[in-house]
């Protein structure tokens, strides 16, 4: 381990340093015991909570997909523009301006030749805007809610047009529900007029009333005039059945907008476009559709690059996280936007756990806005479709992996798998106040009995290094890594691994840095993290391991003499757990080649081959206890030919004559004669083996002993063992 790579001061960091270990600077110690978290969690358990619970868009292992790129690929990540949205888009878009929130707060007459325009690029939902219509026509007033930006704005004047109810009156939102149509001569061109008012000013103390609705429908019918009334999912309404109001698909819009397409071009060719068809397979408002159109008509008339097109969808996604965290706690409750990021960290999870641990991310960020406030949550009256409406996100039932096995349970998810990886960094680097609640938040989380609570805990650190890494290190991860408790440790580890995997840069150049800490606890996190990324790097990691193994040094400052020699069992164990972890990766054979490189090298080099090698002799097909060892599978696929069925025995052989090692070798090689008495394949696979370690009197020998003397679980003799004792021959 060299010398590169040392921290600067904390005062000053810059992108990629590490933070500071000088000597009394410490990151803050989590103040609440964390209970369990004081025994170590297996590495091997800790891979497959990383597995079963991490998030979609970072699927540990695999390439996270952002725009056109892979996130944690070797040649695509999320910089360079894809995720971070670089693009912009300069149109204009006449038509839908119509249904603005800036033209909701206004009023003013809506000319009818500008209602005809909206009219010829309308998509028609169908059956159900029929009803909507013959409903308007009895009824004279409609109520209609959906979520902001569905088309509502839209959908209330094309229900005022169908029925010649023009020019329409736009009625400002803050004017009252008596004023909307005075009382005053009708008109007299015997024309019917409409009238749009979106949005009403009303709340709990104030809401719309079905008293105001029938006195408005008689002055209506007295003018022989309409009007359409928007509110939004969470409106307050007393006795007043609103319309549910439902957009059309994205292609229809679409194809509705693409009237407008020169003759020339052939609107089904442009329809199966890559960049079109990736913008329709998103879940996208009916408003960003019609604007998508607009650039793509500008793209086919050679008016915008095919840069604007293949990153309007993400532009647009930017833009309405953006507007959730603009608008003010009037317009979005700030529990709904506590709940918006629980979301983003739990994408994929069960819905019941996300809202739960929502409101305590609530309770946080109430306490910043006002420490006086006790933040007060609603115990019940949540709705939850409303809620995922207003999220753009959706509830589906699937099963959630746990320690008793998969189960089933409701989940939630946003419906563009971009969102949370966008709305986390929005919320960490475009509103740094929030960061306090965010942290403790964080914090708690780590300490969650549930593994998948901690694994979202650090999924989110994760993203959160990657967007701003000497913020999330000094703040987040580098508290959790220096824990006197093996909870926030893991977490730490975790977080780290998955850092990695989204391609955050110097990640290795900590884990080196840390490997080389005089304080264990880094070390311990370090050499974790180490055995969980290092199949991308196996020889360095490995090299940083035996370094790791040969640092017997622990600084007495920070660590009690009761405690060294504890330390240092505990940094054994957890060095041979990384090995156990790359001997059983994707870089298995070349592992085997440098542990065997290296086997002789010094003591600390050749335990912690042997040691690494027999744990992961005893991990087995799908974890289960009576299973397949994975090692036994290995080698009586490559037997006899292949260099690994060698490189196995010799290890074997290794653990065998080392008078340390021997008797675990011995336990496990009884595992894998059990394991051969419940498999006919693992017996043809161990009886080459047990031929190949008896390769002299002495061996032959111990095994011939092992197999006499080993027992099956009701402590009868095995009948697999005289079989491999007649098979294996005399050297």
């Amino acid at each position: 381990m060299s010398g590169e790579g040392k921290a600067r001061p904390r005062e000053a960091p810059a992108e990629g340093d590490l933070p500071a270990e000088t000597e009394g600077e410490r990151p803050p110690e989590p103040s609440e015991d964390d209970g369990a978290a004081d025994r170590p969690q297996e590495a091997w358990a800790a891979l497959r909570d990383l597995e079963h619970h991490t998030p979609r868009a970072m699927g540990f292992g695999a390439g996270v997909r952002i725009g056109g790129g892979v996130l944690g690929g070797i040649n695509h990540g999320i910089g360079g523009g894809s995720f971070h949205g670089e693009v912009h888009v300069g149109t204009t878009h006449v038509h839908y301006q119509l249904g603005s929130r800036s033209a909701a707060n206004s009023s003013g007459e809506i000319p009818s030749t500008a209602l005809d325009e909206l009219a010829d690029r309308f998509a028609d939902p169908g059956p159900a805007f029929a009803d909507l219509i013959a409903r308007l026509r009895d009824e004279r007033v409609l109520v209609l809610a959906g979520p902001h930006s569905a088309g509502r704005r839209t959908a209330a004047l094309m229900l005022l047009h169908r029925l010649d109810a023009t020019p329409v009156h736009a009625i400002a939102r803050d004017t009252p529900l008596g004023e909307l149509v005075p009382e005053q001569e009708g008109d007299r061109s015997g024309r019917a007029r409409g009238h749009l008012l979106c949005d009403p000013v009303i709340d709990a103390k104030k809401p719309l009333r079905e008293a105001e609705l029938l006195a408005l429908r008689n002055r209506l019918a007295e003018r022989d005039a309409y009007a359409v009334i928007t509110v939004g999912l969470r409106a307050h309404l007393e006795d007043v059945e609103a319309q549910s109001w439902q957009p059309p698909p994205p292609s229809a819009i679409l194809d509705a907008h693409l009237r407008m397409l020169p003759d020339h071009h052939d609107k089904a060719e442009l329809l199966a476009l890559p960049m079109v068809t990736g913008f329709l397979a998103r879940d996208h408002q009916p408003r960003e559709t019609a604007e998508f159109a607009s650039v793509l008509v500008q793209y086919v008339t050679g008016r915008a690059a095919q840069e604007e097109v293949e990153g309007f969808s993400l532009l647009k996604l930017e833009d309405q996280v953006r507007e959730w965290f603009e608008q003010d706690d009037a317009a979005l409750h700030l529990r709904e936007k506590a709940f918006l990021i629980a979301l983003a960290a739990f994408d994929e999870g069960p819905y019941a756990l996300t809202a739960e641990v929502s409101d305590g991310l609530y309770a946080r960020l109430q306490k910043t806005a006002d420490s006086r406030q006790q933040a007060a949550v609603p115990v019940f009256g949540t709705h939850i479709e409303k809620r995922l409406q207003l999220a753009r996100a959706h509830r589906y039932a699937a099963e959630e992996h746990t320690e008793w096995g998969p189960v089933h349970q409701m989940k939630a998810a946003y419906r563009d798998e971009r969102a949370a990886f966008i709305l986390l960094r929005e919320v960490w680097t475009g509103h740094p106040s929030a960061r306090p609640a965010l942290v403790q938040w964080l914090q708690d989380l780590s300490k969650d009995g549930r593994p998948l609570v901690r694994t979202r805990a650090a999924s989110t650190a994760a993203v959160l290094a990657y967007t701003d890494l000497p913020s999330a290190m000094a703040l987040v991860i580098e508290p959790w890594a220096s824990s006197r408790h093996f909870g926030p440790r893991s977490v730490a580890v975790s977080a780290l691994a998955l850092a990695h995997s989204i391609s955050t840069p110097n990640v290795p150049r900590i884990l080196d840095t840390w490997c080389d800490s005089r304080t264990p606890h880094l070390r311990w996190v370090a050499i974790r993290t180490h055995g969980l990324i290092g199949p991308e790097r196996p020889v360095e990691t490995l090299a940083a391991l035996r370094a790791a193994a040969r640092h017997d040094e622990l600084d007495a400052s920070t660590v009690p003499d009761d405690r060294v020699g504890q330390d240092e069992a505990q940094l054994n164990e957890v060095l041979a757990e990384s090995v156990e972890l790359l001997l059983l990766s994707r870089a298995q054979d070349q592992v085997f080649l440098e542990l065997l490189r290296t086997l002789r090298h010094d003591r600390n080099a050749f335990d912690l081959a042997v040691g690494g090698f027999l744990g992961a002799c005893g991990r087995t097909e799908g974890d289960e206890p009576g299973g397949r060892p994975l090692l036994l599978d290995r080698y009586g696929q490559s037997a006899p030919a292949e260099v690994t069925a060698n490189h196995i025995a010799r290890l074997w052989h290794a653990a065998l004559g080392d008078r340390a090692h021997r008797p675990r070798a011995l336990g496990v090689l009884r595992q894998w004669v059990r394991a051969a008495d419940r498999d006919v394949q693992a017996e043809r696979h161990l009886t080459l083996l047990l031929s190949d370690l008896a390769d002299s009197e002495q061996e032959w020998r111990r095994i011939g002993h092992l197999l006499r003397t080993t027992l099956g679980e009701d402590s009868a003799p095995l009948s697999v063992a005289s079989r491999l004792l007649a098979a294996i021959s005399h050297p």
